[in-house]
Formats: structure tokens, sequence, C-alpha cells
């Protein structure tokens, strides 16, 4: 891998050389120029079936504890032609918290992240984002900052998502069909949400950190009608 990589930053710095001319200022254009599809430009609702939102805290140093939500919803204003103006609403509920607990008869551990001392989801019953700017990176990869509102708190987000591609439509699922990859982090103090964090130069606790990964499909306009 790192070989590999190596011969990918000694080609870009050759791509961009002074002897080249304008071809660097074209291929930096190439670059980000967004990837072609044929899901067609409109509004995007996600499929909650082809969906996951999990989230990752380290705990005492020896592993990333992961669990999920269940419940979230998002609508999506697409525009493969200018990505940079698309914009993203989400909701999560976030009683609908999932860990692997073993024994939920012995302790609800939903319940505990759920409560006053985490979540506090009966005071917050709501969690939500929305997209302020979207920057290309890449032909399918954006950076996409927004603002989260979690915990009572809003501030902003960034994350990094990638477009898997899409379609216009499929005789077995008339809509268009988009599906997106995203991760970012936050730190759950900015949000009024302290408890456990170790003190500095320590791993006893549970990080201030906490790592998602977003898998989403959408579904969009319906293939055309074709004429008689």
């Amino acid at each position: 891998m790192r070989v590999a990589s190596s011969v990918i930053f000694l080609l870009g710095v050759m791509a961009c050389s002074p002897e080249d001319g304008g071809h660097a200022d074209h291929a930096a254009q190439d670059r980000t120029a967004p990837v072609s599809t044929e899901a067609p430009a409109g509004t995007y609702t996600l499929d909650k079936a082809h969906a996951s939102l999990i989230f990752r805290v380290d705990h005492l140093g020896f592993s990333n504890y992961t669990a999920r939500f269940r419940r979230f919803d998002a609508r999506l204003q697409f525009d493969p032609s200018a990505p940079a103006g698309m914009s993203v609403t989400a909701t999560i509920d976030p009683t609908s918290l999932e860990t692997d607990f073993p024994d939920p008869d012995k302790l609800d551990f939903n319940a505990v992240l759920t409560g006053a001392d985490w979540l506090a989801a009966a005071q917050f019953p709501e969690i939500t984002f929305q997209s302020t700017s979207i920057e290309l990176t890449g032909p399918d990869s954006a950076k996409m900052t927004g603002d989260l509102t979690l915990h009572g708190v809003t501030r902003p987000v960034t994350l990094d998502v990638t477009f898997n591609g899409g379609y216009a439509g499929h005789p077995m699922d008339p809509n268009a069909r988009i599906g997106f990859s995203a991760h970012g982090a936050l730190k759950r103090s900015a949000f009024g949400i302290a408890l456990g964090i170790p003190p500095e130069g320590s791993k006893i606790g549970v990080s201030d950190e906490v790592a998602f990964t977003i898998e989403a499909e959408f579904s969009g306009p319906p293939l055309p009608q074709k004429a008689p």
C-alpha cells in the first residue's frame, strides 16, 4: 500500500509540473468534475430498507464499542450536474439506539444510553442534521458540512461522502436510485454529553470522540413514461 501511495503521489506531482503547461489545470478540473450518472436531478427519499447508521467509541483503549440507530430518515435534493448546490436533511430517533448488550433482562443498556446521563431522549426526542455546504473532493467524493442538533446543542459537523452510483430506474424498480457511503466524527462533549470521558493522558473510560458510518440508498423520480 505504501508503494502504491508513493507512485500515485509522484504521478500527481508530475501532472502538476510547470513543464506541463495548461494540461495540469485541465487535469485538476477533470479530477474534481462530478462523475456521470443516469440518475436524474430531483427530490430523493431514504430507502430505509437499505440504510444503516452505526457509531463507535473507544472503550478503555481495548475496543471500539459499536452501536446503531434503527429509526432515521433523510431527504436529498440531488443534482448530479451541480453537486455543490445539493442539500440533505435528516432526522434520527434517539430512542431507537440499539446495542448488543447480551442480557437485557439483567440490564437494559439501550435505556441507559438513551437516559438522562447520556442522550436524554425524553428531553431531546429528535436528532437533526441540515447540510450547509458540499465541496467536491473528487469525481465521486465530497465533504459535506451541516448543522447537527444533538442533546439540544447545534454545532457544525463535516462528513466525508462517497457517491456509489445510481440509475434512472429499472423494470423491477421503476424509480431512480442512488447510493452513498459517509463517515465522520464528533466530540460528544461539544454537545454536552461528557459522562465517562477519560482524564487527560488516560484511556480509562469512554472516548470523547464518536466515529460514525452511514450507508444509504435513496429513491427518486420515476422513469419517464414511454410514448405509445
